[in-house]
């Protein structure tokens, strides 16, 4: 076949041709313009006419080649819109304008991170336990007599009205199961979601969080938790905080103490959170009573120990100056995007 009639052919061929796809572009451009493509060997072809044909030749040569390049151009445009209509089409046009909302950690989240991480590098370690207890070790193992008032129907959910199973209410269940399984030394802390049969309001709640700690070794004393409650105050809510204990009484240990934090009189705000005291308390302790320990088999005459515990809520309030506790369950996303980036 004369090169004319072939040049002629090809051209044909490439008008005909169709794109569905860039991949269909792209072989269609290596068939006719890669190295080893049909433009190549009419080059090669080229140089072999004879030099009264080259002419003529060369500007069929031309011509062609850029009826290929045209039919790429033209099909790479018709692939790219090809492409855009489909995104089109699987795009939800319902979506509002704008990006994706950056998700943030909840507060209680970060104050339990904070809290943990501080008795972490004090020496304790976390232990945790079942939500739904038996009366011994909520009650009866930590010296609650039968007719202590937080036995009552009105303090405590009771499951399937059994008076032995029920939700606990304090995380302190876990350290009576842990001074079982354990002999002493321990130092654990017991963070944990707890119940109590309460109205709920701006100060109460029926669900809240709790993280208690608990040290047992011979030799223990009231000094030793009072160090350990200052040195968690100052890391906490910085290092010139002071700490005061006010006598009070736990079923559970004794002596017993309330503890409060020095938290100013330089704002209104702080008056009225501390009402004119500028204290403010922030957790219950006490040193271990020695029937506890004896109730779980640990020797009150070699070991003693204390305990301490906190509301989770109460603490996080204090830190962000939240007024109303039912915000912390309400997923309220104006109230939780206002701690975005803490961590």
């Amino acid at each position: 076949m004369e090169l004319k009639q072939q040049i002629e052919q090809w051209a044909e061929e490439v008008r005909q041709s169709e794109f569905h796809s860039p991949e269909e572009v792209e072989q269609f451009r290596i068939v006719w313009m890669g190295r080893k493509g049909r433009i190549k060997d009419l080059m090669a072809a080229f140089k072999e006419a004879p030099n009264e044909e080259k002419r003529d030749l060369g500007k069929l040569i031309n011509e062609f080649k850029q009826l290929v390049e045209g039919r790429v151009a033209q099909g790479v445009q018709l692939a790219e819109s090809a492409a855009d209509e489909q995104k089109d089409a699987e795009f939800d046009w319902t979506r509002p304008e704008g990006g994706m909302p950056v998700g943030a950690h909840h507060p209680l989240s970060v104050v339990r991170r904070e809290i943990i991480g501080i008795l972490e590098r004090m020496g304790f370690v976390v232990s945790e336990g079942p939500e739904i207890e038996d009366d011994w070790h909520v009650f009866s193992g930590l010296n609650f007599p039968p007719e202590h008032p937080a036995r009552d129907m009105q303090d405590t959910f009771f499951v399937n009205r059994s008076p032995d199973m029920l939700l606990r209410t304090h995380t302190s269940s876990v350290q009576v199961r842990e001074m079982e399984r354990r002999d002493p030394p321990m130092r654990i802390i017991m963070p944990g979601r707890v119940f109590r049969n309460e109205a709920i309001s701006a100060r109460a709640h029926c669900m809240f969080h709790q993280i208690e700690g608990l040290y047992i070794d011979r030799g223990v004393s009231f000094a030793d938790l009072k160090q350990t409650l200052l040195r968690f105050a100052q890391e906490f809510f910085g290092a010139e905080t002071k700490i005061r204990l006010r006598p009070s009484y736990f079923p559970f240990t004794e002596p017993s103490a309330e503890v409060d934090v020095y938290w100013g009189l330089k704002t209104e705000v702080d008056k009225r959170i501390t009402k004119g005291t500028g204290w403010l308390e922030i957790l219950g302790c006490g040193m271990v009573d020695p029937a506890v320990l004896e109730a779980s088999g640990i020797d009150s005459r070699e070991y003693s120990g204390f305990a301490f515990g906190m509301g989770l809520e109460r603490i996080t309030m204090l830190k962000y100056q939240i007024g109303d506790l039912r915000a912390f369950f309400e997923s309220d996303m104006r109230f939780l995007g206002q701690f975005q980036g803490q961590y």
